[in-house]
């Protein structure tokens, strides 16, 4: 009976944490692309992956930046981060600016073969975000966790994450952000 009483008031702890989060609402930004206007970071998703992490966290269960990054983006790929690049091609709108809400995407390399995701939380600037993210340290999440673009030509094709506070990490290369609006979409049809 305790058991399912935890269980309960965890569900309801998370819909009460959803429904503050709604309550912010959204702000819609213009994209820099041809593309229609960006969806904004969803606290709700973002809510929703955080209490995937943490129950799988619970059960002693590894957490990944790939389903982490799927739920708190909206953004349904599937295979290891290093495939989202040309997974998304034709499927969601993909560029090389950073939009709230946008799945960053790590370019497969020595120290991580398999790539990496994660979701941009917030624009800080031109060449300045902060990101969300699972499994950049071994199975836990990290929030607002600030990124640098350091490539030559302000493209974001090289990124430094900053792993431990006030340490900025190697320089490591970068495929570009997917966004959360499919290709095609109703949307499309209605800002055309």
């Amino acid at each position: 009976m305790s058991q399912r009483l935890s269980g309960i008031a965890r569900l309801t702890l998370l819909c009460a944490s959803l429904a503050l989060l709604t309550a912010c609402g959204d702000t819609i930004s213009k994209s820099s692309m041809s593309a229609p206007a960006p969806s904004s970071f969803n606290p709700v998703l973002q809510a929703k992956a955080i209490a995937e992490a943490k129950d799988k966290q619970a059960r002693g269960i590894r957490v990944w930046c790939v389903p982490f990054a799927r739920t708190a983006s909206g953004i349904d790929l599937r295979g290891n981060a290093g495939t989202w690049w040309n997974a998304a091609k034709g499927v969601y709108y993909r560029g090389k600016a950073p939009e709230e809400g946008a799945v960053m995407v790590f370019a497969p390399h020595s120290s991580s073969r398999l790539g990496h995701v994660a979701v941009v939380s917030e624009v800080v600037s031109e060449r300045k975000v902060l990101i969300d993210h699972a499994n950049w340290q071994r199975s836990k999440i990290s929030l607002k966790m600030p990124v640098i673009d350091v490539s030559a030509n302000n493209d974001w094709s090289r990124v430094q994450v900053e792993g431990t506070p006030g340490v900025m990490g190697n320089a490591r290369p970068m495929h570009g952000f997917v966004y959360p609006r499919k290709i095609g979409a109703a949307s499309d049809a209605a800002q055309s």
